[in-house]
């Protein structure tokens, strides 16, 4: 049983997702948080949780700046849920650490598998979010293929992919990495190429729907 923490200000959005979850065999809700303050609080003293699941506009404190305080010895892997869709709010959750990004329009069957995906350590974004995402930072409309990855990525490759779904520049993955900038350009574009696509953003996202990180 993935026992869940569930975070919103909205109380019966939060005992709406409580009554779905409880729906099923495979997940249970064991704490409830109305803020991200409140949040870190309950997770400071409890070691039983194994996913949160959190909305991502609250009072007091959001869940991207509760995702961006959480300390390393408290690190559970957290699941954005939330009804806007827009790529800033997508961009800074990635970035603040989140592991899952959902709509709170979800199906139970989608928020489970969501849920049982995260806590094997993988990360998913809702296709419909990545679509919202390109086309917010691209201005253009796209449809994501299901295809496999045209050659599988090196473990530097992967270590790089993080460091760029963490913003980080060329200079910083050097000098993260110990590599020269230069080194760190032709691994970029060895990844993009790989990947099949043109830009950073577009690495970072299709390395998430694919959970490579």
């Amino acid at each position: 049983m993935i026992k869940v923490m569930l975070v919103d200000d909205q109380t019966l959005v939060l005992q709406g997702i409580k009554s779905l979850l409880s729906l099923s065999d495979k997940v249970e809700v064991v704490a409830e948080a109305q803020n991200g303050a409140k949040a870190l609080e309950i997770l400071s003293l409890r070691a039983d949780i194994d996913i949160v699941l959190m909305d991502i506009r609250m009072p007091i404190k959001s869940g991207i700046e509760a995702l961006g305080e959480l300390p390393a010895e408290h690190s559970v892997p957290v699941i954005m849920l939330t009804t806007f869709d827009d790529h800033e709010s997508v961009m800074q959750a990635i970035k603040a650490g989140a592991k899952g990004y959902l709509l709170k329009d979800v199906s139970l069957d989608t928020l489970v598998a969501s849920i049982e995906t995260v806590y094997q350590g993988n990360t998913l974004i809702q296709p419909a979010i990545t679509e919202s995402l390109i086309e917010g930072v691209t201005g253009k409309s796209v449809n994501f293929e299901a295809a496999p990855i045209p050659a599988p990525l090196s473990k530097r490759e992967t270590e790089i992919l993080r460091l760029m779904a963490a913003g980080c520049s060329n200079k910083e993955m050097a000098d993260s990495l110990f590599r020269s900038e230069g080194t760190i350009k032709n691994q970029v574009s060895s990844i993009l190429s790989k990947l099949g696509v043109r830009d950073r953003t577009r690495a970072v996202l299709k390395a998430l729907e694919l959970s490579i990180i």
